[in-house]
């Protein structure tokens, strides 16, 4: 079968051009990197793919044990790059006006009455939404439209967010009395969860090292919000080659056990895939990762990058999987393993 011409966006430049922006886009990916790493310590692979999802337009959630800086993340990540931070605690009395805000009576200049909309914590860059499953699946719906359409809309009013718009939300795997699952539809929102581990003795030291001996790193301005704009909106023009579309949409079909496409890990391990929007996360993501390895089009490894993070949440174990104590994680990576062997001729061109 012949293949199909690669996907092109509208207006992308040609390969000569890419590669004239290639070299800025590392460095400014770089800089934003190592400041980062100047006040947190270890998590490079997370740090790396928060970055890669605020840049992709995509939210994260992350899931770790409290204490180990995913609040100090966005707020460095904030300082680094000149954009607004708001951090709100969920509880299970938090209401969704006390995220997206509400209308409230004032005086005009007659001495009249007169609403005006006073703006919650969501009108900002990042949003550190902290121990998400903590609020009640009622507060935690008023994030939706936000997240996927970055608007919020009040009394019928429709308020656009001002870009980038980012949502990290963080819950605890641990401790689950008083919590409220995120539904599918809201973990279908997150481009990437991202699993935070406790650090290693080497990472503890220097933790150690630079909370109690060490002044505080200051985090300078590395980039600006406009300057993301610029490198989400070249990240949005490399092209897909028609062959690692075909495999990223294999690969979500692989994972829902009653498609054809299905594979033996899937049929027994797998009770619900993951959806369309996952395919369109990896490719989102993939694009950004060709960037990254100096790569003017994506390519079959970048979607496997990407795979694990983008999936994990979309992904819903069977019973049989859950009384095995197979992680989702290992599912994921059997079910990519089984699309390469099935389809190795096919896709032997994109290695």
């Amino acid at each position: 079968m012949k293949e199909k011409a690669d996907r092109q966006a509208p207006g992308r430049p040609d390969k000569e051009g890419l590669k004239a922006q290639l070299e800025a886009f590392r460095a400014d990916f770089e800089r934003m990197r190592s400041e980062i790493a100047k006040m947190i310590v270890g998590y490079g692979d997370q740090v790396e793919k928060v970055l890669v999802a605020m840049i992709a337009g995509g939210n994260v959630l992350l899931e770790g044990v409290p204490g180990l800086g995913k609040t100090m993340l966005v707020r460095t990540m904030g300082e680094a790059l000149a954009l607004d931070f708001r951090r709100v605690q969920f509880t299970p009395d938090l209401m969704p006006a006390d995220i997206i805000g509400t209308n409230i009576v004032g005086e005009d200049g007659g001495g009249g009455r007169t609403l005006r909309f006073q703006r919650g914590p969501l009108f900002t860059h990042l949003l550190l939404a902290d121990e998400i499953n903590r609020a009640t699946p009622r507060t935690q719906s008023a994030l939706l439209e936000a997240m996927e359409e970055h608007t919020v809309t009040v009394a019928g009013k429709t308020y656009v967010l001002e870009e980038p718009f980012f949502v990290m939300a963080t819950q605890n795997p641990v401790e689950q009395a008083g919590t409220y699952p995120l539904p599918a539809a809201q973990l279908d929102k997150f481009l990437f969860k991202l699993i935070v581990g406790f650090p290693n003795a080497e990472e503890l030291d220097a933790i150690v090292l630079r909370t109690t001996t060490q002044k505080a790193p200051e985090i300078a301005t590395v980039t600006t919000r406009e300057k993301i704009l610029e490198m989400r909106a070249l990240a949005a023009r490399v092209p897909v080659p028609s062959h690692v579309e075909r495999y990223a949409g294999l690969l979500v079909m692989a994972t829902n056990p009653a498609s054809d496409f299905s594979t033996d890990a899937s049929r027994r391990l797998i009770q619900t895939g993951a959806s369309p929007r996952g395919m369109l996360g990896m490719l989102a993501a993939a694009r950004i990762r060709a960037l990254l390895n100096g790569r003017t089009q994506t390519a079959v490894e970048d979607i496997k990058a990407m795979a694990v993070a983008a999936l994990r949440h979309r992904v819903v174990r069977s019973f049989e999987a859950e009384s095995e104590g197979i992680k989702t994680d290992q599912i994921v990576e059997q079910v990519v393993a089984a699309v390469d062997e099935q389809h190795q001729a096919v896709f032997a061109q994109a290695s």
